[in-house]
C-alpha cells in the first residue's frame, strides 16, 4: 500500500515498520459547494455547529505526535467535515446514533434541529464520499498487515465540557482524557499503555461519554491482527470553546500520544 492523498482524505507515510495509524476523521470544517446547498442551516448557523460538532485542531495535534515519536506512525485525516458524511457511523441500521438523526449523513444538528430535510436521499453522499473513505481506511489497515502483520489504529477525538443535545450517553463522567474500547479490538495491554500515557491530565476514564473505537467493516470483529483505541480529549484540555484556538495544552497532548503510540508499536 503507497500512501495516497486524495481529494477528500489524505493518508501520509510513517515508518514501513510501524503498525500504528493514527485517525483523525473529524478535524476539518471543509464542505464542497454541492452539500452545502443540501443543508438547510444559514451561513451563521453552519459555523456555529462547526464550532461544536469539529474535533478543532486533532490533525494538528496528530502531526505533532508524529514528529515526537521514535516510530513515526502512519496518519488518516479526513479533509472534508463531517457534516459531509461521518466516516465512523455504520452506514445501515447497526447505527444507534440514526435515532437523533446522526447516522452516516446527518439529518439533526448538534441540538437537535433541522440541518437537512428529513426527506433528503443520503445515497449520494454515501456513495461519493463515505464509500471511498472506507474502502481507502481499509486499504490502508491492510497495508500495515501486509507489512508487519498487525495494526493498532488509533482514533483521535475531542468532545465538548459541557453535554450537547444530541449525545445519547452524555449523563455519565466527563474526564479530561475518555478512551473508548471494543470487546474484540482494543487488547488489556493498549488501553493500559493509554491510562499510563495520559494520567498526567487529571484523569482517564473508559467509555464515557463517548465509547468503541473504529475499526474499517472488513475487520470488524473478524481479524485480532487489528487493534483500536479511541482517544476522547475533552477540549478544555487543549483549545478555547467552542470553535477557538488551541493553547499549549496540545503540545503537552502530543507527548502523551507520542507515548502511547511509541508503546502500542513495539508491544
Amino acid at each position: 500500500m503507497h500512501p495516497q492523498n486524495h481529494q477528500y482524505h489524505q493518508y501520509l507515510p510513517g515508518a514501513p515498520d510501524s503498525p500504528v495509524i493514527l485517525h483523525v476523521p473529524h478535524s476539518s470544517r471543509a464542505i464542497p459547494q454541492d452539500v452545502r446547498q443540501g443543508i438547510t442551516l444559514d451561513d451563521a448557523a453552519l459555523n456555529a455547529e462547526l464550532d461544536h460538532i469539529t474535533d478543532a485542531h486533532t490533525a494538528e495535534l496528530a502531526a505533532a505526535t508524529a514528529d515526537r515519536c521514535a516510530t513515526t506512525p502512519w496518519r488518516f485525516v479526513n479533509r472534508l467535515s463531517r457534516l459531509v458524511v461521518d466516516p465512523e457511523r455504520f452506514p445501515d441500521q447497526r447505527e444507534e446514533m440514526l435515532s437523533v438523526g446522526m447516522g452516516a449523513v446527518y439529518t439533526r444538528t448538534t441540538h437537535r434541529e433541522e440541518l437537512r430535510p428529513a426527506s433528503y436521499d443520503a445515497r449520494p453522499l454515501v456513495e461519493t464520499y463515505f464509500r471511498p473513505y472506507a474502502a481507502a481506511m481499509t486499504d490502508a489497515v491492510a497495508g500495515r498487515l501486509a507489512a508487519v502483520g498487525r495494526a493498532v489504529i488509533v482514533d483521535v477525538h475531542s468532545y465538548p465540557t459541557a453535554r450537547l443535545p444530541y449525545e445519547l450517553h452524555g449523563d455519565g463522567p466527563r474526564p479530561p482524557i475518555c478512551l473508548g474500547r471494543d470487546a474484540f479490538h482494543t487488547p488489556d495491554a493498549l488501553l493500559a499503555h493509554a491510562e499510563r500515557a495520559f494520567a498526567r491530565f487529571g484523569g482517564t476514564g473508559i467509555d464515557s461519554p463517548f465509547q468503541g473505537t473504529y475499526v474499517p467493516l472488513r475487520y470488524y470483529e473478524r481479524d485480532p491482527r487489528v487493534t483500536a483505541l479511541m482517544i476522547e480529549i475533552r477540549r478544555d484540555v487543549y483549545m478555547t470553546e467552542p470553535g477557538g484556538p488551541y493553547g499549549p495544552g496540545l503540545e503537552a497532548l502530543a507527548d502523551a500520544l507520542a507515548e502511547l503510540v511509541d508503546g502500542a508499536g513495539t508491544s
